[in-house]
């Protein structure tokens, strides 16, 4: 049979069937051989590609924008592109697809300056040892900076205090501070008089509080992404015997977020090159709140009740024997604003029904 009727019946064209007949006299193989070229003149430097294996195999969570930023920080003249990274960690079987799929970049607003307003959170109970430990987290909003990690015992308003504290002493304080719902920041129950022990504290120094809506996680977007890197950089890698070594693994991770690791968020600056400490230093003892001299000024009675002209009002029992003011919003219809300090807490219709 000829070569050409041979092409015809097998659906190929004469060059093909020419090129396996020669195959097949060379080395009795007709298999597809590879394509890849003998020289690669664009291929990546065998040792910048070792640079780019060792941060990965150092920082196993970081993708190649990451890499590549640090690379430069490091003074690498020439570095490949993100994407070129990102094919010599596939290329070496260093991506895990799951990180691929867990990437999608988030849609953030930010304030315009460091200090404007710090979010805080809880991680979630870890097992530290045979006891749990709940990681307290601030965030800086504006550079992503991490103003605490903290392998605190509990969740209690009085350990956030004292590791608050320890921040506000080393950073100064911010404007305001955003925190979930319940326990130990308050509004549990979302009534926005209804403060904890500990959020009267943040006002009483001046700190204007606010808190996420009910089930809505994305308010304190910044400080949740940040449990997630902590989470996949250290929580997963590591286990912990006690508070102390948690603690110290905490803070070497931290200062590499702060000061090595970019932020693809800020544009792959590391975040201690957006942050700069608050000017407004924590004071040792607590102000003296003041109001206007048209405020009506009143103490809080026991279990929060606040009795004005005929009328009683539930506020926060942790609100109990500190004064509040009354300011007229309308003295003829009889509406008064009820404020903790700058910190408005309900509204008082002296007309409406009790």
């Amino acid at each position: 049979m000829s070569v050409a009727e041979l092409a015809r019946r097998f659906g190929v064209c004469r060059t093909t069937a020419y090129k396996w007949l020669r195959r097949s006299q060379e080395d009795d193989s007709v298999a597809d051989r590879s394509r890849r070229p003998h020289r690669s003149p664009g291929r990546t430097d065998s040792a910048l590609e070792a640079a780019v294996i060792a941060v990965r195999q150092a920082h196993r969570r970081w993708g190649g924008r990451k890499i590549r930023q640090v690379l430069l920080n490091a003074g690498h003249a020439t570095v490949p592109a993100c994407s070129t990274i990102t094919d010599i960690l596939r290329r070496h079987d260093l991506i895990d697809p799951a990180d691929s799929v867990a990437s999608t970049p988030w849609k953030r607003f930010e304030h315009a300056a460091p200090n404007d307003l710090w979010q805080m959170d809880f991680k979630g109970t870890i097992k530290v040892g045979p006891r749990d430990c709940d990681p307290l987290t601030v965030l800086d909003d504006h550079s992503r900076f991490n103003i605490a990690l903290r392998a605190t015992p509990d969740m209690t308003g009085k350990t956030v205090q004292k590791a608050l504290s320890e921040a506000f002493r080393i950073y100064g304080m911010p404007w305001r501070m955003n925190m979930d719902n319940g326990s130990p920041w308050g509004i549990a129950n979302g009534v926005s008089s209804n403060l904890s022990a500990f959020a009267i504290w943040l006002i009483q120094l001046g700190i204007r509080v606010s808190f996420s809506a009910p089930h809505h996680p994305q308010t304190n977007g910044k400080d949740e992404r940040f449990h997630r890197s902590l989470k996949a950089e250290l929580l997963s890698q590591e286990r912990f015997v006690s508070l102390r070594q948690a603690q110290r693994a905490f803070d070497l991770w931290r200062q590499i977020y702060n000061t090595v690791r970019p932020h693809q968020g800020i544009g792959m600056a590391v975040p201690a090159d957006r942050y700069q400490p608050s000017l407004r230093s924590f004071p040792q003892v607590l102000p003296e709140l003041q109001y206007p001299p048209a405020d009506t000024v009143t103490r809080v009675r026991g279990h929060g009740r606040l009795y004005f002209k005929g009328t009683c009002t539930t506020l926060s029992m942790a609100l109990s024997n500190h004064h509040v003011a009354l300011r007229a919003r309308d003295a003829q219809d009889g509406i008064y604003d009820v404020y903790f300090g700058h910190h408005h807490l309900t509204v008082i219709d002296l007309h409406q029904e009790p």
